[in-house]
């Protein structure tokens, strides 16, 4: 009778799943979300300087070395309220609001001429709307002054309004446009189809699937229009001047008041981050349509 043979058995390696090989791939993980933190706070240590600024006296945000322990005060920001300030601000506003109305309007058509239905020029008629963004601002303020004064449009919110949506609509066309390209074109022959007519289909269709492509269309001129400086700068005085212009207003020959430009400068930056935070769940699915296409 023969006996059977019995074949070592190797020792059983550790899987590379196991603890041990987790502990590798977690030790970066955490390495990597450490130096993410640690990046997010330099960007915004500055912004944290400036609002803990904002509630300092001008002789404690003044003083050399910075002073970190102080007793907060909203004086600042009670010398803004009960200034001229609010002019300022109803005039970004206004300008702000009717700039992005008028370039979504009229982006959203042009968008969907460019994409939904092109012809044979239309990469031509694309680069001409990004070429005017190639041309400085300060080579096109000259011509704009004088026909504005001849005009007599200086000094007046229309003139901003006017030059903030040419500004913003070439950008506006193009995100819009890349947005349109990600409709499916089942959905659009499906509406022809059922004999929707072209509005019908626009209105019914096609506006609701790029809700959040025309939100974070609209965010981005909002910051544009709200962060402009240079032509409000040149073609305003008293009347239809925005916030960079009051905020520059506060260096004075007499210096710097540190404090009284931050609590402004909050202030100032206070709309674009509500208008963020409001939109923020429409402007991520609208980036992640692929604005930058």
């Amino acid at each position: 009778m023969t006996a059977a043979v019995e074949t070592p058995v190797a020792p059983r390696s550790r899987s590379a799943t196991g603890p041990q090989g987790n502990a590798r791939p977690r030790a970066v993980g955490n390495l990597l979300t450490g130096l993410a933190w640690a990046a997010a706070f330099v960007f915004f240590a500055p912004v944290l300087w400036m609002v803990l600024t904002s509630f300092k006296q001008e002789s404690d945000a003044a003083s050399s070395p910075p002073t970190f322990l102080f007793s907060p005060t909203l004086d600042q920001y009670r010398a803004i309220f009960t200034s001229e300030a609010g002019g300022y601000f109803l005039n970004s506003l206004v300008a702000t609001a009717v700039s992005t109305l008028l370039v979504i309007a009229m982006a959203v058509p042009a968008a969907y001429a460019l994409s939904i239905r092109p012809v044979k020029r239309t990469q031509d008629v694309l680069f001409f709307f990004i070429s005017t963004k190639m041309l400085p601002i300060v080579a096109v303020i000259m011509p704009i002054y004088v026909i504005a004064g001849q005009l007599r449009m200086l000094d007046n919110i229309i003139t901003l309004i006017i030059l903030y949506t040419a500004m913003n609509l070439p950008i506006a066309v193009w995100m819009m446009r890349s947005f349109f390209l990600e409709v499916p074109g089942e959905v659009l022959e499906a509406a022809s189809m059922d004999g929707a007519s072209l509005m019908l289909t626009m209105r019914r269709v096609l506006i609701p699937m790029v809700t959040p492509g025309i939100a974070a269309t609209a965010l981005i001129c909002v910051i544009f229009a709200w962060n402009e400086f240079f032509f409000a700068l040149n073609l305003t005085a008293a009347n239809a001047a925005t916030v960079p212009v009051y905020l520059m207003s506060t260096m004075t020959s007499e210096g710097q008041f540190l404090a009284q430009l931050s609590a402004a400068s909050v202030l100032a930056s206070l709309p674009v981050v509500l208008a963020g935070w409001f939109a923020q769940k429409q402007l991520v699915r609208g980036l992640s349509m692929g604005a930058v296409k």
